[in-house]
């Protein structure tokens, strides 16, 4: 069985970043297309960004079972990973990489066997100077999600694997040894 990767930790630690950098370096991985009830936005497309669903789409999948993981958030919008994504990557001989908020990413470590679970860590005051520099969130939703990174970061123990990301390149190189430490175990990964 191929393993997932479930890469995850607070808003500004820069998990899109490494992954996007973990990717390029691993072809044999494939990130999984969270569904949403958002809207979509412009430029984006049903399948590459998200698979769009409508409320009542969501519920009847949710009811049936087929997420993985799935969170509502305060806004009503509703964000999740359906099981299919895993057996889309795994059908196209990928491995299955996952970015999930904590909750998530602690549900499938729950409910997949052998997940290998990765926190990405950053110091407060740099996650906060991230979220300023991105100016896609207001004061007060920064504040919001720094009081929620406090308590994220202290859950990093939960996790197989901790990488703190102070420097972007040293933190790749980090995590990709992970990856492929993990796929080698697997038996995924010829060894180098």
């Amino acid at each position: 069985m191929k393993p997932v990767f479930v890469v995850t930790g607070p808003s500004g630690a820069g998990k899109g970043t490494l992954i996007r950098g973990l990717l390029e370096r691993l072809p044999q991985l494939e990130a999984a297309i969270s569904a949403t009830t958002r809207p979509m936005r412009a430029g984006e497309e049903d399948g590459r960004e998200y698979w769009f669903l409508d409320d009542d789409e969501f519920s009847a999948r949710a009811d049936d079972g087929e997420f993985l993981e799935w969170v509502e958030y305060v806004s009503h919008k509703r964000y999740g990973t359906l099981r299919s994504e895993i057996d889309r990557i795994g059908g196209h001989g990928r491995v299955c990489v996952l970015e999930l908020e904590l909750d998530g990413a602690l549900h499938v470590q729950r409910e997949v066997p052998g997940a290998c679970t990765i926190f990405i860590s950053a110091d407060v005051d740099e996650l906060e100077r991230r979220l300023r520099e991105r100016a896609t969130e207001s004061t007060g939703e920064i504040e919001d999600r720094i009081t929620l990174a406090r308590y994220q970061l202290e859950q990093a123990h939960l996790f197989r694997y901790m990488v703190r990301n102070d420097d972007v390149t040293r933190a790749g190189e980090v995590l990709a040894a992970i990856v492929e430490r993990e796929l080698v175990l697997a038996g995924t990964m010829a060894c180098r």
